[in-house]
């Protein structure tokens, strides 16, 4: 199943109880006075940042949800239990926002809850209205409804490292190597069409979808790629000796980096030259020369030599470290 990034969804609050008109009917008391009870509180409703990305799809097909009402106002001057508030779960690094207000929200940290939506107030009871010129009232309010909304749920994917690329530059490869993700590997653009993540010793590893030269202005994967990389830490920039023009590819991607906006440009950069296997060292000395002259941190790496995996992936944790 394609993993779900963005969805609509309603959320009501729930409606207060309501207010009662009721009468004390006690032995030896000659005149009974007012006692009807208020109602309880409609449910609010909260959104709540988990860390899974796969918690939107339990949305597919339940798109409504109902916080609890309130509970009617009891004889005895009793009030109504409050509704029960209503938390929905979304992936840290989600944007919601509220379409009937245009108000938005950002989830960034694990545990955080946001109120967005009030539960309607409780309707008073007869006793509420009892003074000195009116001792028998008879009144009793109903409870209000609870707010709604329409909810527009966007998710940008938050790791420590985004893989970026033209297609077949060994991002998944790479991944599936240093985490074990598993991520669909295939001799074929595009081959990644879901944003994978793996783990490397408690660092988040995003293989993001293919990007080609227009992509900002949304050809091929366009903004689904661009999106998934603007709350990554770092960029860690992939380029095969595959490409005829290394240099040229690169700035391709600068370029459709720039043009998107959002501090893409501005994120620190690693440079990783991959497919070391289809040259020689000469070249690989030349090409990692050339690409240090742009001032960035510069790797080399063949994914068949498990000692250049290990040191590769000691020295980006190191590099990560630092960053902290």
């Amino acid at each position: 199943m394609a993993f779900l990034d963005e969805i609509t969804i309603q959320a009501t609050a729930g409606k207060g109880g309501n207010g009662i008109v009721s009468w004390r009917r006690e032995k030896f008391i000659a005149k009974g006075g007012p006692n009807g009870g208020d109602g309880g509180r409609g449910g609010n409703v909260y959104i709540k940042a988990i860390r899974s990305l796969r918690v939107l799809d339990q949305y597919r097909a339940k798109k409504e949800f109902f916080a609890e009402n309130g509970e009617a106002g009891g004889s005895r001057s009793f009030k109504g239990a409050n509704g029960e508030d209503l938390y929905i779960e979304f992936p840290i690094g989600s944007k919601i926002t509220n379409k009937s207000s245009d108000q938005e929200y950002e989830l960034t940290q694990e545990g955080q809850e946001i109120l967005i939506l009030r539960g309607g107030a409780g309707g008073y009871g007869n006793e509420h209205f009892k003074s000195s010129t009116n001792q028998t009232p008879k009144e009793a309010t109903p409870g209000k409804e609870g707010e709604f909304a329409e909810l527009h749920i966007e998710v940008s994917l938050i790791a420590d490292v985004g893989l970026v690329g033209f297609p077949n530059a060994g991002k998944s490869s790479l991944l599936n190597t240093l985490t074990n993700a598993q991520a669909k590997v295939g001799a074929y653009p595009f081959t990644t069409i879901d944003p994978n993540l793996g783990d490397l010793y408690g660092y988040i590893i995003a293989d993001i979808p293919g990007l080609i030269e227009g992509a900002s202005g949304g050809k091929g994967l366009g903004y689904t790629f661009l999106r998934h990389i603007t709350k990554t830490k770092i960029i860690l920039h992939l380029i095969s000796f595959e490409q005829e023009d290394m240099m040229g590819a690169y700035k391709t991607i600068r370029k459709e980096l720039e043009d998107y906006g959002h501090g893409l440009s501005e994120k620190t950069e690693v440079i990783l030259l991959t497919k070391t296997d289809m040259t020689n060292p000469e070249t690989i000395k030349k090409s990692k020369e050339e690409f240090e002259k742009l001032g960035k941190k510069v790797f080399d790496i063949t994914l068949f030599d498990d000692k250049a995996i290990k040191s590769f992936s000691d020295e980006l944790i190191h590099f990560l470290k630092n960053k902290e």
